[in-house]
């Protein structure tokens, strides 16, 4: 028996398409400003380095939207047995392209078929915030059902009250799409409703480059 989330969201091609417009420039700001690069951003990369400790032995690992790779390929050279799926196709491309000894695939969060009990851990990597607020939960739902007892599952996401319609990103790409933010306290609710223990609790305020920001961390006890 596979696990999915099951509901799609309604605009999901749409966000699909828009990060396919903007993968190239993506991938040319990774690579000349070190945007998205956790080596340049070290409470990131320690929030990564903990959460590869913390799934070593437990199972493959599973980076859900893992854009061109960045942090796929950082923790296969950590040692994890880890791969990489990402809704755009451009993504995918780019990173088979820039990685390729690691393994990727084409699937959104929602798209996923995930066998029960399978990872030892699941990323959701600044992945998630263009679910609509009625389908993340059934996304965290169907993360939990995948991991092994002690599976970990981390999360890294936009704070704030507001849904934000964006129509440009990644320096003037026309893109279509809502980023759902979060209160930290609000995205804990969720995470223990589905039956994830918050143990990491990590929380970075705004500053010239962006709004605040949080990484939870949590667990499946059973």
């Amino acid at each position: 028996m596979t696990l999915s989330s099951s509901a799609q969201p309604t605009d999901l091609e749409i966000v699909r398409e828009s990060y396919d417009r903007a993968a190239d420039n993506y991938v040319h700001l990774l690579a000349t400003t070190g945007m998205g690069d956790i080596r340049t951003q070290p409470w990131l990369q320690a929030a990564i380095d903990a959460f590869a400790g913390s799934v070593r032995g437990l199972g493959p690992v599973l980076d859900v939207g893992c854009g061109p790779g960045t942090v796929t390929a950082y923790l296969q050279d950590l040692g994890l047995d880890v791969s990489g799926v990402d809704l755009s196709p451009r993504m995918i491309e780019h990173a088979k392209r820039l990685h390729p000894e690691c393994t990727f695939a084409v699937s959104s969060a929602t798209e996923l078929d995930l066998e029960p009990s399978s990872y030892g851990g699941i990323l959701g990597w600044w992945s998630l915030f263009n679910l609509p607020r009625e389908i993340l939960p059934n996304v965290l739902t169907a993360f939990h059902d995948a991991l092994v007892p002690g599976g970990q599952f981390i999360i890294a996401t936009h704070v704030g009250d507001n849904d934000v319609a964006r129509t440009e990103a990644y320096d003037g790409v026309a893109v279509n799409w809502t980023t759902y933010q979060w209160q930290p306290d609000q995205l804990t609710v969720l995470l223990e409703n589905a039956a994830l223990r918050v143990v990491a609790d990590l929380r970075l305020p705004a500053n010239a480059q962006q709004g605040p920001l949080v990484i939870l961390q949590a667990q499946r006890d059973s």
